[in-house]
């Protein structure tokens, strides 16, 4: 008897292993997971490992997957990204239902978070310049520096902050800022902005905002709001999931996300920079996103990858904690693996089909041949077959032997006419062979199974006939030599 139950994954991974182990003691009554992307560009092959991975664990344990974007940067944002990415994602073979959100859904909620902070004493507006702030963060080895607006009273921050918000300053005028710990041995953890005004106009939105969170404000918050229960992100945020909790746990947020990361996908010869390949389209090195020589996910399906290979690849490089690069040669070794479990479903026939003979059977009878298809094709798989017409011709081979004499005794001239005109009209047999294989093409693979009328022996007479008849043929040649 089985004893696979939901807490039980498919596959052994250390992701997989938490929420499994999650759901043994009961903390989640439904697994839910997210694939967040940025709709700055489209999705490339390592988007497509972030894809499988979440929606692959929501449909393992029963739970289900959100597809949500994260719009909180106008300035690079498009509607053609957001429309590309959600038909990248269903050609994969996933679906997200009715969860379809977008971090802009909840600006106001992450508006009112954001007061919030401010009341508490936790956050702050701050007035420095972006190279300022990145003077005063300090560096890895040297703690950081405190603003000279740091201290501001609590009144003064959130007039500053309201004014922001009705659009009263320029861009990069001022910031929000978290007020945590600037000699923190995390950078990410001294004083991150929160907040920034950028005056752009929002694919979604339009002008109704003029500031707008930063990816690491939205990003915990929106899980929260939406009840995820697994952030799955790339190893790159592990340095940010401290202020991803130390954000949860000074708002008061309806849920409490755990977030877990991955190694991302590298492959060799291949550029998974966005940034890279935003730059080879705007500048005309390719024709587009969907440029086949792309890594992107459009590019790979005008290539021809299927969606299956794509999701065995993922599933064959597995999830790691470290960096790793994979070589370029697997994705194409899990295409072609798919492309030989697939041949089963095709089905041939050869338009100029040779004639074989059956020794030692019945006079004009019909026999049914099989052969497996797939240069891999294992027993119980589907199979061709073809009805091939059994003639008996007694004597076949002494009628080849003469027939070879005979056109030894024909000058070269007359037998290479000859042999043009016949080619160009095919002997009946081999036309009425044809005829037959092109009604047994049109049958399912499969039917025959074992109960073959006949089993046919291919065989094909010497080429001059019988073992003394190319003796024969060049006698008279070798006598004028003579």
């Amino acid at each position: 008897m089985s004893t696979r139950t939901p807490a039980s994954p498919d596959r052994a991974d250390f992701i997989r292993e938490i929420v499994a182990a999650d759901v043994r003691e009961g903390r989640h009554a439904t697994i839910v997971t997210r694939f967040p992307p940025e709709p700055n560009g489209y999705l490339h092959i390592g988007h497509a490992k972030a894809i499988c991975l979440n929606f692959g664990i929501a449909t393992e344990f029963g739970g289900r997957c959100h597809l949500r974007f994260d719009d909180t940067n106008p300035e690079k944002e498009e509607q053609a990204y957001i429309d590309a990415i959600e038909a990248d994602v269903r050609w994969l073979g996933f679906a997200w239902g009715e969860h379809l959100y977008f971090a802009s859904d909840y600006f106001e909620q992450l508006y009112e978070w954001a007061v919030h902070l401010v009341r508490n004493g936790d956050a702050y507006v701050d007035d420095l310049s972006a190279d300022e702030i990145r003077e005063h963060r300090g560096t890895l080895t040297e703690p950081g520096r405190n603003s000279p607006f740091r201290d501001r009273p609590v009144d003064e921050n959130l007039d500053l902050f309201e004014r922001m918000r009705a659009g009263e300053f320029p861009n990069g005028a001022r910031v929000l800022r978290a007020r945590i710990d600037m000699a923190s041995p995390n950078i990410n953890l001294r004083d991150p902005v929160l907040y920034r005004i950028v005056h752009a106009t929002h694919p979604r939105t339009g002008d109704a905002w003029c500031i707008y969170p930063t990816y690491d404000f939205a990003h915990g918050q929106s899980d929260a709001i939406e009840g995820v229960t697994h952030s799955i992100c790339t190893l790159e945020f592990e340095a940010h999931r401290p202020l991803y909790d130390w954000l949860i746990d000074h708002l008061p947020v309806p849920s409490r996300p755990r977030q877990i990361e991955f190694a991302r996908l590298n492959l060799t010869h291949t550029v998974l920079s966005k940034r890279v390949l935003l730059r080879l389209v705007n500048e005309g090195h390719v024709r587009g996103w969907d440029d086949p020589r792309m890594p992107t996910i459009s590019g790979l399906r005008r290539r021809g990858f299927p969606a299956e290979g794509i999701r065995d690849f993922a599933t064959m490089i597995g999830v790691a904690k470290s960096d790793s690069v994979h070589e370029i040669g697997m994705l194409e070794h899990a295409v072609r693996e798919h492309g030989q479990r697939d041949a089963g479903h095709r089905q041939s026939a050869r338009q100029q089909p040779q004639l074989r003979c059956a020794q030692q059977a019945p006079q004009g009878r019909v026999g049914r041949a099989s052969a497996p298809l797939g240069r891999r094709a294992q027993a119980g798989r589907q199979t061709a077959h073809a009805l091939v017409p059994v003639a008996r011709r007694a004597g076949d081979a002494r009628q080849r032997a003469q027939h070879a004499a005979q056109r030894a005794r024909v000058p070269f001239a007359q037998r290479a006419a000859k042999d043009v005109q016949r080619r160009a009209q095919p002997a009946r047999a081999d036309a009425q062979l044809v005829q037959v294989l092109g009604v047994a093409a049109g049958e399912r693979a499969g039917h025959v199974g074992e109960d073959l009328l006949e089993r046919l022996v291919q065989h094909r007479a010497p080429r001059g006939g019988e073992p003394g008849a190319r003796r024969e043929r060049h006698r008279p040649r070798l006598a004028r030599r003579r």
